[in-house]
């Protein structure tokens, strides 16, 4: 996974703003109150891309932003040192509310719906996706469908830019997933559930989900890495396959992990790191994210120290 041009860009075609509630006690059906809030931009290729900034690579951000909410996602593309050529449509982006009780770690979530897609926009962005494969050699394909958009659109996007030379990660899930699989992405990250749904049969258990994991890489998919949250992840490639354990952390917000997770192995990956350091590093890095509520990357010495505490374990052929 060692692309010929620098740049990575992220896909984001239903971005998100991200609002926690911290609500102890939460019970449905019930008054409640909130003791603290929070918004961050989100959608899971901006979340990437925020955790890619500032390292080796310049990074771009693609997809479509609701006007009215654009300037939140804008600050951060600032800030982050993010290249923006997302494409504005009006209204607002899509709210993902994220109910969290402390006191009993449960979280529940409300996702509203997003903006509807018109054609001409969809042709926009593969114009625009087109130019960008000029001097980007990696793209990030992340995140669920909106209306007005084909289920199959991350299949369609994996065969174009594969054809210019890119490299190609998807990260969704549903139709969207299944059809990605068939063209062949370079890298896919499921979760556990999300990897079930794909191979129609349960999953109960490690065992079973690496070997679901494999059918997908012998079917011509070079990295597959699933997610398992605090069970750790399994990564899968040509060079064999391993478990990471995370250790324990304080969790302030699970958003965004599976996406650092991502971040993680692309970072890794396109660095010439061999799949065990891969694992460990991305593990790692995704675990100091939970500390962070929004998409703010671990400090890197907090991450040298996570990197000690990884445990990693070979699989086997089965």
């Amino acid at each position: 996974m060692r692309p010929r041009k620098p740049g990575v860009v992220t896909v984001t075609l239903n971005a998100a703003i991200d609002q926690t509630l911290e609500c102890p006690g939460f019970t449905a059906g019930a008054v409640n109150r909130v003791v603290a809030e929070t918004r961050t931009p989100g959608g899971k290729g901006i979340n990437v891309a925020a955790f890619l900034a500032g390292g080796t690579r310049p990074v771009t951000a693609a997809g479509f932003l609701g006007e009215d909410s654009a300037p939140l996602f804008e600050a951060l593309f600032r800030e982050r040192g993010i290249q923006d050529r997302c494409l504005r449509l009006p209204g607002s982006s899509r709210v993902n509310i994220k109910v969290v009780d402390r006191t009993s770690g449960a979280v529940t979530d409300l996702n509203l719906p997003g903006l509807r897609v018109p054609e001409e926009a969809l042709d926009a962005l593969m114009k625009t996706l087109d130019a960008l494969a000029e001097e980007n050699g990696c793209f990030v394909l992340s995140g669920s469908v909106p209306a007005g958009v084909p289920a199959n659109i991350y299949a369609t996007l994996t065969e174009r830019l594969r054809a210019k030379g890119a490299v190609v990660a998807v990260d969704t899930s549903g139709e969207p997933l299944r059809h990605a699989v068939a063209a062949k992405p370079d890298f896919v990250k499921p979760n556990a559930h999300e990897l079930s749904e794909l191979v129609a049969r349960p999953l109960t258990n490690a065992g079973e989900v690496a070997r679901a994991a494999r059918e997908l890489h012998a079917g011509g998919i070079g990295l597959v890495v699933v997610s398992m949250g605090a069970d750790g992840a399994l990564f899968v490639s040509d060079d064999g396959a391993w478990r990471a354990l995370p250790p324990p952390v304080e969790v302030a917000s699970t958003v965004g992990a599976g996406d650092a997770l991502v971040a993680g192995v692309l970072a890794a990956r396109l660095d010439g790191h061999g799949l065990e350091t891969c694992a460990r590093r991305s593990t790692a890095f995704a675990a100091g994210k939970l500390a962070k509520v929004g998409p703010v990357p671990p400090a890197p010495e907090r991450v040298a120290e996570l990197l000690c505490a990884v445990r990693m374990h070979p699989l086997g052929q089965g």
